[in-house]
């Protein structure tokens, strides 16, 4: 299942890291979640992993949920 995850929402440059280091990178880390009127903030310490790489992958992410049909 892992392996099934990893290939539809990570981007090329983390493909090939084992399940330990996503988990270590993306599970472990310590974010706190803030939560201001309709929005909700991830704060981590840039040093965990860079922006850009985490909002790649919550954009891959999002794209897996599925979209209303509009008829």
């Amino acid at each position: 299942m892992g392996n099934f995850m990893r290939t539809l929402a990570l981007p090329k440059e983390v493909e090939h890291w084992s399940l330990t280091t996503l988990r270590e990178k993306l599970v472990k880390i310590g974010a706190k979640v803030v939560r201001h009127g309709r929005y909700v903030t991830f704060q981590l310490a840039e040093v965990a992993m860079p922006r850009s790489l985490f909002q790649k992958i919550l954009a891959l992410i999002d794209d897996l949920r599925r979209r209303p049909v509009t008829a």
